[in-house]
């Protein structure tokens, strides 16, 4: 954090004591008060640097507007569809999961769930329980030898893949971020969506609900199935149509339906209840002693490592950064900040694209967050509400290209980043920087031409014709204006050829001023910047 007050966070749902033991132990202020309403939470929230949450706690834009002091949300589980991401990058906060700590079990109902159906435990269960003996009624399938299709392949898809294997199962698997070599150290088979619809003869869903997956089991989806197929889902609700599912299992399309998710929970209400054919669970996926305790403690890590050092892991909207490179990339930070800062104050139409070098030592540092700071610095003059969490989606939303390359070192510097910008109009941009011994940010280079120079929170550019009085005519300006100069760049391409001027100015350049400055003869461009 930028001050010395210690971090405060709340914990707003139920969940491990471990939690708040274990940021007590880190040394962070922490409030346990589960079960809030909405209302309560807004009072409260400004207080609060970081926000511990499972699934009842919903942060929606409403709440991230009220929340003037949070840097980070920590979901204890893996989904985060109850937190507004939109708003929350907007605001600058991080939202971390913890997708390991219930891995395991969430595999384990979801094939607890699979033999359960295959032997109508449930059903046999109640049965038996009512003084029943109906041996011949409970007739099941055995699992051995069958097909078992995951559609999405992670760590709880490929754990139930794993355990189902153990099971004597064939699996095949759908997800396109699924590797070949991954699906062979699993092994399993890669197939593609409709194929597993095909080949399966029990499948499992394992992914998160996006746009393209909310809703992707349904009519069409079934009929592309096998006829009597069991169908399990312990991920998300909303990824199958119930409607449609509910007319599958009539059929006998479906033979059975394993659901611990709905698409609206709590369901105290859902059509699919009552239906013999149909097992539910009330989101028990993960609900172990364990899964609480290794999501809690995990959490818990995770906020703290990011508010007392500014390690970021298992962040949903923002790169990782360990706690060991964090105090190292802070500095290229600040200038990837301030290089996307200059150009960015120099683009007077559309960003077409944003090109971003780094060159030596800066190039095995974590760039995909340098990437995300220039970004920032580049669009903040025509976006003032961004940050580096919000930045690369803006950039992808307004169609710019953002290109990255890497290089060895080149040129008298070890170590270097370069940005450059093309806009709509065909105009470029280009402004280079290092990082000096002293950890200050440093421009090494503005138009291809060299030039050493601090920025500060005043400054003048001028680009103008190398000739003889632009340095005294530029010089009486600013003094008749009572504007004293703090520092003074120059640099050119050639002899008597462009030439440009970098001034820190110890208060602002007014409008006037700049205006006369523009007007000299020798002045081709003239801009104020702040940094």
């Amino acid at each position: 954090m930028s001050d010395n007050k210690t971090p405060r966070v709340l914990i707003s749902d139920k969940m491990s004591p471990l939690a708040e033991a274990k940021f007590k132990e880190r040394g962070i202020d922490v409030d346990y008060k589960p079960g809030m309403s909405k209302e309560e939470l807004l009072a409260c929230i400004g207080e609060y640097n970081g926000l511990a949450i499972r699934s009842s706690t919903r942060p929606d834009a409403e709440i991230m507007k009220a929340a003037k002091n949070l840097k980070v949300i920590g979901r204890a589980g893996i989904g985060v569809d109850n937190v507004d991401l939109t708003a929350a990058s907007g605001a600058g906060v991080i939202v971390m999961n913890t997708p390991f700590g219930n891995s395991i079990t969430t595999a384990e109902h979801a094939i607890t769930m699979m033999l359960a159906l295959a032997r109508q435990i449930p059903a046999a269960d109640k049965s038996t329980h009512e003084g029943k003996w109906e041996k011949s009624r409970f007739m099941g399938v055995e699992v051995t030898g069958k097909t078992f299709g995951v559609i999405g392949c992670g760590n709880i898809g490929g754990n139930a893949a794993v355990r189902a294997k153990g099971l004597q199962m064939k699996v095949v698997a759908a997800d396109p971020f699924l590797s070949q070599e991954r699906a062979d150290d699993l092994g399993i088979e890669k197939v593609e969506l409709d194929e597993l619809y095909a080949r399966a003869d029990f499948i499992s869903l394992h992914t998160p609900k996006t746009d393209k997956t909310d809703g992707m089991i349904n009519a069409d989806a079934f009929a592309k199935m096998k006829d009597g197929v069991y169908v399990i889902n312990c991920a998300r609700g909303g990824l199958i149509v119930e409607a449609d599912l509910k007319a599958a299992l009539e059929s006998g399309k479906v033979a059975g339906a394993g659901l611990d998710v709905f698409e609206s929970e709590p369901a105290k209400d859902n059509e699919l209840f009552g239906m013999e054919n149909v097992l539910c669970t009330p989101h028990l996926g993960a609900s172990t002693l364990e899964a609480q305790e290794n999501v809690a403690l995990q959490v818990a890590e995770q906020l703290s490592d990011y508010l007392l050092t500014g390690a970021i892991t298992n962040a949903i909207n923002f790169p990782s950064i360990s706690a060991e490179e964090a105090p190292k990339l802070k500095p290229y930070v600040t200038l990837a900040d301030q290089l996307g800062l200059f150009v960015g104050q120099l683009v007077q139409s559309g960003l077409k694209s944003v090109h971003i070098e780094y060159a030596g030592e800066i190039s095995d540092l974590n760039t995909k967050a340098l990437t995300s700071a220039a970004l920032a610095g580049v669009l903040r003059p025509m976006l003032n509400d961004i940050n580096m969490i919000s930045a690369p989606v803006l950039a992808k939303d307004r169609g710019i290209d953002v290109e990255v390359t890497t290089r060895g070192q080149k040129g008298a510097f070890e170590t270097y980043m370069r940005i450059e910008v093309a806009t709509d109009t065909g105009s470029k941009r280009t402004v280079a920087g290092t990082v000096f011994a002293d950890g200050k940010p440093r421009i090494i280079q503005i138009k291809g031409i060299d030039m050493e120079a601090k920025l500060g929170p005043h400054m003048l550019y001028t680009i103008n014709h190398d000739k003889p009085g632009y340095i005294g005519a530029l010089g009486d300006i600013l003094a008749g204006a009572d504007l004293n100069i703090a520092t003074f760049h120059l640099g050119r391409n050639k002899d008597k050829g462009e030439a440009i001027a970098l001034i820190k100015l110890d208060s602002e350049v007014p409008d006037d001023i700049t205006k006369q400055v523009r007007d000299l003869e020798q002045v081709k461009y003239a801009t104020r910047l702040s940094f």
